[in-house]
């Protein structure tokens, strides 16, 4: 079988009475392409694995010399058998089965650690060429070229399939595996439709997920902080920044992208504006500049110099990026002590949410957020206080 183990960290076999698994792991391609070649190895896609007959364990240990490997012995209960591992010591258990000293949950961990690393790329740079050139011919914006071309990616490599080779039964399996496996919401599991769409009709020039029915959205509904939440959060930053970007999110209704890409003179201080270019759907719109903010903006972008960033980051000549972002919020959050499950775009949630407590049209904030559908700002109104809304129970009338 040749030396196809010289590159290897670790190999698996996961052994029962009737077959040898080997799966596949990135680090691995020289030993893979060796299996593969043999021809009697099944590929199990659902897996991400070879199969063998169970009688050439001895001979798949033949090809790794040397190497550390891990046996799972599967004949009803879980066994472990470590070579070399991690030069850990060895150990016998009452089975007679080679085990490590150290506790088999870490062993477990060990294994389970190795379940990311991801099957060989199926997508080329040549089909992924094209894909980019079409989106960009159309003006679609970078965020959007970024997730078709991951999850057309996503799908031959997790099918191992080139492109061309996919079928409908290929695109099903795939959008379960993300719904099931990976508990992929339905936004996401949309836009990995729309991903296909896109590439098989209008880049091959196929019909192969033309018949692709969405899911329905999940009704949930954001998770709000309260006025004084906010308040809570904003005041545990001490960082004059970060306190003031965490303070234009919340009081314009932001988007985290739309707050770091702020430049200096979309902030209208005589106006009492703010302008978001190129929001999403490659939108421009006007929202609020509150009073305390444009307090504070212009002593801000003195302190840093003359840029264009409101908020720049590394180097200056960029802006901050939206991970910095939000983990500036995420400890603000977790220092304020709030046991809700928010994160930085709560803000713009909380924004419209108490708009529309105190009294504001709801068409109003469905312009200041950009939306297109009103259907979207409605559903503020399901997270928004009855009370502010002058509603009562029926039971308080009684």
């Amino acid at each position: 079988m040749g030396n196809w183990g010289t590159i290897m960290d670790v190999v698996y076999l996961v052994c029962d009475a009737s077959s040898v698994r080997v799966p596949y792991f990135g680090t691995e391609q020289q030993l893979f392409s060796g299996l593969m070649s043999r021809g009697n190895g099944v590929w199990d896609r659902t897996r991400s694995e070879l199969v063998f007959k169970s009688e050439v364990r001895n001979e798949l240990l033949g090809c790794i010399p040397g190497k550390p490997f891990v046996i799972i012995e599967e004949n009803g209960s879980l066994r472990l058998g470590i070579h070399g591992f991690f030069g850990r010591p060895w150990g016998k258990n009452t089975a007679g089965v080679a085990v490590p000293s150290g506790p088999v949950a870490q062993v477990k961990a060990d294994v389970a650690a190795f379940d990311t690393i991801p099957l060989p790329d199926k997508f080329s740079e040549s089909w992924q060429t094209k894909l980019e050139n079409l989106m960009r011919s159309r003006k679609y914006s970078l965020r959007t070229q970024r997730a078709y071309v991951y999850y057309n990616r996503l799908l031959c490599r997790n099918m191992q399939k080139e492109p061309e080779e996919i079928c409908q039964e290929d695109i099903t399996d795939f959008l379960a595996t993300l719904e099931k496996d990976r508990k992929y919401s339905a936004s996401s599991l949309n836009l990995a439709i729309s991903a296909t769409k896109f590439f098989y009709g209008r880049v091959l020039g196929t019909k192969v997920a033309s018949e692709r029915r969405r899911p329905r959205h999940d009704g949930l509904l954001p998770q709000v902080p309260s006025q004084e939440e906010v308040g809570r959060i904003i005041d545990t930053e001490s960082n004059p920044k970060h306190r003031l970007l965490l303070m234009l999110a919340y009081s314009a209704g932001l988007r985290v992208g739309e707050v770091v890409a702020l430049r200096r003179e979309d902030i209208d201080l005589s106006r009492g504006m703010i302008y978001v270019r190129q929001g999403k759907g490659r939108k421009d719109r006007c929202t609020l500049l509150s009073e305390k903010v444009a307090q504070l903006v212009g002593g801000h972008c003195a302190a840093h110099g003359a840029g264009d960033w409101v908020f720049p980051g590394q180097p200056a000549d960029k802006h901050l990026t939206i991970r910095s972002a939000q983990r500036i919020f995420d400890k603000a959050a977790r220092r304020s002590g709030i046991a809700k499950k928010i994160s930085i775009h709560s803000l713009r949630h909380a924004f419209a949410t108490h708009l529309l407590e105190a009294g504001t049209d709801i068409r109003y904030i469905q312009t200041l957020l950009g939306h297109t559908s009103i259907r979207t700002t409605e559903r503020y109104t399901h997270v928004a206080r009855q009370s502010a809304l002058r509603l009562k129970s029926p039971l308080d009338t009684l």
